[in-house]
């Protein structure tokens, strides 16, 4: 085996494969340390100018994993804690290791750290894809000391908590993506805001777009934003994972981002509904581009920018959801749609942040005084009991009006 090299002067132990701080956007080559004689052990490792710090074994599959690495002129290993192994945490973390980042994945639940491990993969909620050993899965928070990164992807309703538990954990100006989608009950606040309420000092990045979980994982090729109203922040997030199979794009309005994100949900659950009820393509048609108007307009009353919700975290994002089986918010809706009680369909579907936004968008845009006529109907279906024909019907049935009476691109 090769002598170990500490990555980028902190002393860790480095894993297998590549880091390249500097020099030519080429094919990685590994690094081994030469013996006393001036031989590489082993045969076989070579060394690039430019190319550093980062020890593989020589002559084994696990030296050479890696496949064509990132074509770029700079690409630093860097240790990234995703806080969440949930299927997108999962994702997300597998993804970073694939790209050569010392990545921690973090459960607050024992049995799903103890179940990712002993089968090196997500059966639950990711099957299929591996989680490889070289993944810390853990349920220690203080994987997250010396950070490079902090990706939160646990379920809305557990933002808050998790972020307060950060606080005695995290540097100063420690840089921390949230890829949750929804809005804190009560308060109205996007979940960067209830971050940046527990974690003043800190960095905070919304990571929002058209992304499955289950596609990331595979490598299917994606793009997302990274939006904050910190450009800088963005950008890093966008240089620390921005990959040959995830495109990241920067983002300064935040607010449109967030709330693309989270009002999606409703109407993914919606279109979810309709399927259920065996409405045809027209009708899901219809429930999308009206459903991403009435997103819009209250996201331009809270101070979004109406294009937003034109790109990957409007539309993209919308999109992908209502019409993928891999959409939770969909599987229920269907459920809904064919008659089971909307608390029924939750549980036999697990963690669906359409149903939890219905509730909160609602309520919101009363707030606000923005019509929302589908997310209204959403509501009433999964909270007061309303038939989702009706609901159908009730949308039908409005005032005639002009469609372009409220503008908002």
């Amino acid at each position: 085996m090769c002598e170990t090299v500490s990555v980028n002067g902190t002393g860790r132990p480095a894993v297998p494969g590549f880091d390249a701080r500097e020099g030519p956007a080429a094919e990685m080559t590994p690094l081994c340390r030469k013996d006393e004689s001036g031989a590489f052990p082993g045969g076989g490792c070579t060394t690039e100018p430019g190319f550093a710090r980062r020890v593989l074994p020589c002559n084994t599959a696990e030296a050479h994993r890696l496949p064509d690495m990132i074509k770029k002129g700079r690409m630093d290993m860097a240790k990234i804690a995703v806080l969440g192994a949930g299927g997108w945490g999962t994702a997300l973390a597998v993804m970073a290791d694939k790209y050569g980042h010392e990545v921690s994945l973090w459960s607050p639940f024992e049995e799903e750290v103890a179940m990712i491990r002993r089968h090196d993969e997500h059966k639950k909620l990711l099957p299929g894809i591996p989680v490889p050993p070289t993944i810390d899965v853990t349920g220690d928070l203080r994987c997250v000391s010396g950070a490079d990164l902090l990706i939160l992807a646990v379920p809305s309703f557990a933002v808050e908590e998790t972020a307060v538990r950060l606080k005695p954990l995290v540097a100063s100006r420690a840089l921390i993506a949230n890829a949750g989608k929804g809005l804190q009950e009560g308060t109205f606040k996007r979940f960067t805001q209830v971050i940046a309420d527990a974690l003043p000092d800190t960095r905070v990045v919304a990571l929002s777009g058209p992304s499955h979980a289950e596609e990331v994982g595979r490598g299917v090729p994606t793009s997302v934003v990274s939006a904050s109203t910190d450009t800088e922040a963005a950008e890093q997030v966008q240089e620390l994972l921005m990959n040959p199979s995830l495109r990241i794009y920067v983002n300064t309005d935040v607010i449109g981002v967030e709330l693309g994100g989270a009002l999606k949900n409703v109407i993914a659950l919606a279109a979810g509904i309709c399927d259920g009820l065996d409405m045809g393509d027209n009708t899901k048609a219809a429930l999308m581009t009206r459903g991403l108007a009435e997103m819009a307009r209250l996201g331009v009353a809270m101070g979004a920018k109406a294009d937003t919700f034109a790109g990957l975290a409007g539309m993209g994002d919308l999109i992908v959801t209502c019409g993928s089986m891999h959409s939770r918010n969909r599987r229920a809706g269907i459920l809904i749609g064919q008659g089971t009680p909307p608390e029924q369909a939750v549980k036999q579907v697990g963690t669906v942040e359409g149903y939890l936004a219905a509730g909160v968008a609602w309520r919101l845009s009363q707030k606000m005084g923005v019509v929302m006529p589908i997310t209204e109907q959403c509501y009433r279906v999964c909270y007061e009991g309303q038939p989702a024909k009706e609901a159908i019907k009730s949308l039908m049935g409005r005032p005639k009006r002009h469609e372009s009476e409220i503008p908002w691109l």
